[in-house]
């Protein structure tokens, strides 16, 4: 029996480049050729693709006129998906977590006091949560 593969995640965003351009940089992501921001001109984009640096697929991002950011932990309007990242070490952590803010990352939940899991919860420039947390 022949199964579906997963070609990509897509993630729903009023800002296409901004998100794209997040996940871009936190992840050394790269745009499908004919993704790239133009280089002069308006950015129309209303769906983008980031891949991996030998082309593999791995996240894609649709415009929506409108988009209400999850309340978690507070359950009015559920998660409904999330990306779980890992980093190798406690440093690789707040490392990624700054660099993660300093793209317009929004923490969630601080658990780096947990000795067995330490974990940042945190919303990308749209609202979804991911967690960063060591291998």
């Amino acid at each position: 029996m022949t199964h579906p593969q997963i070609l990509h995640t897509v993630l729903d965003t009023t800002d296409v480049r901004g998100l794209a351009e997040f996940y871009r940089r936190l992840l050394g992501f790269v745009y499908r050729p004919g993704d790239e921001p133009p280089e002069e001109g308006p950015d129309d984009a209303d769906w983008l693709v980031l891949t991996l640096p030998d082309g593999s697929r791995a996240l894609a991002f649709q415009q929506v006129e409108s988009l209400t950011p999850t309340t978690w932990p507070s359950p009015e309007v559920p998660m409904q998906l999330h990306l779980d990242l890992t980093v190798p070490d406690v440093g690789a952590l707040e490392q990624a977590r700054r660099d993660a803010e300093g793209y317009g990352a929004t923490l969630l939940l601080d658990r780096t006091d947990d000795e067995e899991e330490p974990l940042y919860v945190l919303a990308d420039p749209s609202g979804h949560p991911f967690c960063i947390f060591v291998a």
